[in-house]
């Protein structure tokens, strides 16, 4: 398959957050304040300038100020603007008015693009720059009256940022707009500071009514605030009008000024009659010293304040609340009485359900509903519903669907790839991660948390067709809990004290759960009805340098007990055994073999819905399986980039297990090796699945396997699931035919899905493979299950249970077989795994072929782990050759090995016997561990020339030890062992 590059296909969809991080690309950071040293003194150092311009800024949650450059002289000033980039110039007009003008015009021609502000000290100043209106026009922005307050710096700066950001803001967040239509530099100069400070405060207010959310959040929606944009002519103010209609919030306007290029007393009363022109059902304020206008606003159905008025700020405050969606809503019907309130979206969303008919008719046709919910920073719910009219729609019925849809779907949309706080009501939904205790998800947690996001950005639908791609509904507890858990039973000492697994693990099961989290279970498990799986998340488990894979436990729950407190007793004590499992003695090993300390381990726990349907009272999924990116055992046209996979039916404890799955090439299904005979030996007759019927049973005594049970094929025939999975073999033609209804032996070999495509498993995983390996940089491993059954679209569903990295040492080894001394080799395989040079290991153990006995493996396995034992103890590693799979859980294919019991081996060698299987469990976690932990892993099939084991050579070393099965050789020299990863070929020789 062609590489899709990530980066064109990775498009993260954009939530209100995502929006508010865009808006306000312009931010006055730098202001260059020039007044003469009195009105330095009196503004900037009398009244502790810099204090309260910070004060105003947190008082209203603006957080970041801007920095005030002081400087008094006009050369100054200009040195300044050569040294610092300055967003904002000041000039202080004092008695010196000419002074300011010239230096304008000197700034403007070297730096036309920084704003110009003119600040007078008195109202009596004003006459002298609106009879200099000529020469400033070009040079100075605007120019605004010190009215004794350092609010009107914070108006200034906003001001000047509401310009800058209109077009931008407006496109990418919909952001509203105030239209302030004023000429009076002395109204203009009081109305701005008000009129900000109303605005954020009412922002502020919404943002805080909304409780759980974070600061950062916070800080970001303070940006979706409505802009208040200023201007002071007819013909400028519908401008903006016509530009930005669409986004028009409210328009303020005088009633005198300047139309056609001359003073006009009806401006602000046309003004307001073409805005109403536009159907839009723009609220319109009109203010005017003159209260005689109260009544002309009254006819072209607009507000009226008063410019004089005492209580100018609360009017102004009130206008805003009631008219601009800023307070609660208030529901009404034709007449306008009053038929509900909301005061948050909950609330609205709640009352949107039930208010009657006429009501949401009144508030639809005058957009009252998008003008609240933009007060709320609602952007994305907001757009939707303006986009629609109220003649959309056949009925009543139809538009409060269509408005509670755009609110369902807009907040799972907000959710969609997050990690968002334990609620009862969002637990059924795979579209997120409910957090359900605080701390670190640990290593499978964040695998989990990283698939969920990334599965919410990329267009699936577009890339992998006919097949929904997701991860199973899924909670984390993070380690936080774990310890609480420790500390509140006081298990420090014990259990790091008493080393006895089985005492650890019944202090733990006796312990007691935080009242909170136990609250949360319970609250969960009311929503969750399915069977759960309750696994372990470790800080190091599935990390990048430290794998522990499948060293912890999992629980599988059917979660069907008709009492919900047994369900929830046997939840808890999941989760407690998964807090236990740290202290196992595989994990002790593991532990011990990385040099880490285990009091350095934390732990996470992943409450996972199982994937599955339930059939004959057994619960699994059709396919489970294990892929990883690269495959170090390519065949035919195959390359080791093209990754591999290995599937069965059932649960994914057998695939995990290293038993007979069914082995391929996603790039190449179709692809197979194995003779019919073989495909029949090693092919899967039995599975797992979770037993339904039992509802009632032990976790302590039981362990993990508490509720699963193996199951033969034809259970799985019965229950209709091996309809794709299976083919049968057809005696009379030698032949495998993908037809159930004929006679025969059943193989596993997923015809109707890898060869003949009826499901694209294959190209799916091809896809994922590629994405994921670009995504971690590096190659990897996922965990997966499909069921069959018909989900979302109609299609069946792939789910993404688990990623992890795997670690492969670069190290460019190139073996040059001519300069290899042949009599010396010991071992040559043209099948190897690992890369690079190892010179420190003298000790080989190896099996005595003529005492092997397939029925004796778990023997052998007790035997290794002796040895192994004595490595550890003497801190030697060694090379270990035996036949079939190493770890394998199936004893009749291998020895059965846990990680644990051959972690000193720095080389493993699966070695061919006749009549015996030789195919590596790759996808195990015993094989992660492997290629993990960079141990070398070397196949050879038969002696041959490209592959053997020199057993002459062997039987000349110094024999150390020799048990039943296994002897313990040692040479005197370290062994040469190089691997070529690349080429997969690796030899071993002696000095």
């Amino acid at each position: 398959m062609e590489e899709v590059s990530i980066s064109k296909i990775y498009k993260r969809k954009k939530n209100d957050r995502d929006i508010f991080q865009e808006l306000m690309p312009f931010k006055v950071k730098e202001i260059l304040l020039i007044a003469t040293y009195y009105d330095a003194y009196t503004i900037v150092r009398e009244g502790q300038f810099s204090d309260k311009i910070v004060g105003e800024y947190l008082q209203l949650n603006l957080y970041a100020a801007p920095r005030f450059t002081s400087v008094s002289t006009n050369d100054e000033a200009l040195e300044a603007l050569k040294n610092r980039t300055y967003d904002v110039v000041i000039l202080m007009a004092g008695l010196d008015k000419e002074s300011p003008l010239k230096l304008s015009q000197e700034i403007k021609l070297d730096h036309p693009e920084i704003p110009v502000l003119v600040l007078v000290n008195n109202n009596s100043d004003l006459a002298y720059f609106d009879r200099a209106a000529d020469k400033i026009k070009n040079n100075i922005d605007r120019v605004f009256v010190w009215n004794g307050s350092t609010k009107i710096f914070m108006a200034m700066t906003k001001y000047v940022e509401d310009r800058m950001n209109l077009e931008t803001d407006t496109k990418s967040g919909d952001v509203r707009v105030i239209l302030l239509v004023e000429d009076s530099v002395k109204y203009y100069s009081r109305y701005l500071p008000l009129l900000y400070t109303s605005v954020m405060t009412q922002t502020q207010k919404v943002i805080s009514d909304e409780g759980d959310i974070d600061e950062m959040h916070k800080i970001l929606k303070m940006r979706a605030r409505p802009k208040v944009i200023l201007v002071s002519t007819y013909e400028d103010a519908v401008e903006v009008i016509d530009n930005y209609l669409e986004n028009l919030l409210c328009v303020i306007s005088d009633v005198r000024f300047s139309k056609d290029g001359k003073l006009d007393d009806d401006s602000g009363v046309d003004l307001i009659k073409y805005v109403q022109e536009k159907n839009m059902k723009i609220p319109c304020l009109m203010q005017s010293h003159d209260t005689d206008n109260a009544i002309r606003a009254m006819q072209v159905d607009a507000d009226f304040i008063n410019k004089n008025s005492d209580t100018l700020a609360l009017d102004i405050y009130n206008f805003i609340y009631t008219k601009l969606g800023f307070g609660d809503f208030v529901f009404r019907n034709q007449s306008g009485t009053k038929v509900a309130m909301a005061k948050s979206m909950e609330e609205f969303e709640e009352k949107l359900k039930y208010v009657p008919d006429e009501s949401l008719l009144f508030h639809s046709k005058r957009n009252g509903i998008s003008t609240w919910l933009m007060a709320r920073g609602e952007i994305n719910i907001a757009k939707k519903l303006r986009r629609y009219q109220i003649e959309d729609f056949k009925s009543v019925k139809e538009l409060r669907k269509f408005c509670l849809d755009v609110f369902e779907s807009s907040r799972i949309k907000q959710l969609r790839g997050r990690i968002i706080k334990f609620r009862p009501n969002i637990v059924n939904s795979n579209h997120y991660i409910v957090r359900l205790g605080q701390g670190s998800l640990g290593g499978k947690g964040r695998g989990l948390a990283f698939l969920c996001n990334f599965i919410e950005n990329i267009y699936f639908t577009k890339l992998i067709k006919d097949i929904n791609i997701s991860i199973p509904k899924t909670a984390i507890i993070g380690v936080d809990e774990y310890d609480n858990f420790i500390e509140k039973n006081n298990l420090y000492d014990k259990i790091y004290i008493d080393k006895n697994y089985k005492k650890v693990r019944n202090l733990f099961a006796k312990g007691e759960l935080s009242d909170k989290l136990r609250r949360r279970l319970r609250q969960y498990l009311e929503e969750m009805t399915c069977p759960i799986a309750v696994r372990s998340s470790g800080l190091f488990e599935d990390s990048l340098m430290q794998p522990f894979a499948g060293v912890y436990a999992t629980y599988l729950l059917p979660n069907n007990h008709p009492d919900i407190e047994e369900r929830f007793r046997q939840l808890v004590t999941a989760v407690k055994l998964i807090y236990a499992s740290i202290f196992t003695p595989e994990a002790q090993s593991y532990f011990s073999a990385v040099d880490y300390k285990i009091e350095e381990e934390k732990m996470a726990v992943i409450i996972q819905e199982v994937v599955g349907q339930e059939t004959n009272g057994r619960y699994y999924p059709n396919i489970s399986g294990v892929a990883q990116s690269y495959n170090y055992y390519p065949f035919s046209y195959m390359k080791p980039e093209d990754g591999f996979a290995v599937i069965a039916i059932g649960l994914g404890k057998y695939v995990v297990g290293g038993e007979k799955t069914h082995r391929f090439c996603p790039e190449h299904p179709k692809l197979q090796l194995a003779s019919i005979e073989d495909q029949m030996k090693d092919s899967q007759k039995y599975f797992y699945g979770i037993d339904m019927h039992k509802d009632v049973f032990d976790l302590v005594k039981d362990g993990e396997d508490a509720i699963t049970t193996k199951y033969q094929l034809a259970d799985a025939e019965k229950d209709g699931n091996l309809l794709h999975c299976a083919s049968v073999y057809d005696y009379q033609n030698d032949r495998l035919e993908p037809d159930l209804n004929l006679r025969g032996p059943r193989v596993v070999n997923f015809a109707n899905i890898l060869k003949y495509n009826q499901v694209p498993v294959a190209h799916a995983l091809s896809v994922l493979l590629n994405i994921f390996k670009q995504a971690m940089g590096a190659p990897i491993e996922i965990e997966f299950a499909v069921d069959l059954s018909k989900g979302k679209n109609n299609f069946p569903t792939f789910q993404l249970l688990q990623i992890k990295p795997l670690i492969r040492q670069e190290m460019s080894i190139d073996i040059d077989m001519s300069k290899v001394d042949k009599n010396k080799l010991v071992l040559l395989a043209s099948k190897g795994m690992g890369n690079g040079k190892v010179d420190h290991v003298r000790d080989i153990v190896y099996m005595d072929i003529d005492k092997f006995d397939r029925t004796k493996t778990e023997e052998m396995a007790l035997e290794i782990e002796k040895l192994n034992q004595k490595m550890k103890e003497q801190d030697r590693q060694y090379v270990l050759i035996g036949p079939g799979r190493w770890g394998t859980k199936d004893k009749f294919t291998g020895i059965p090995v846990l990680w644990s019991q051959i972690s000193n081996a720095k080389v493993i060698v699966e070695q061919g016997l006749e009549d015996f299987p030789l195919d590596a469990s790759l996808g195990s976690h015993f094989f992660h561990n492997v290629t993990s932990m960079n141990v070398g892993y070397f196949s050879v099939r038969n002696n041959t020339e490209q592959s053997f084991v020199n057993l002459d050579i062997l039987s000349k070393q110094k024999v150390v030890e020799q048990i039943h099965y296994f002897k313990h050789v040692r040479f005197k020299e370290p062994l040469e062992i190089l691997m070529d990863g690349k080429k997969q070929k690796s030899v071993i020789s002696f000095k």
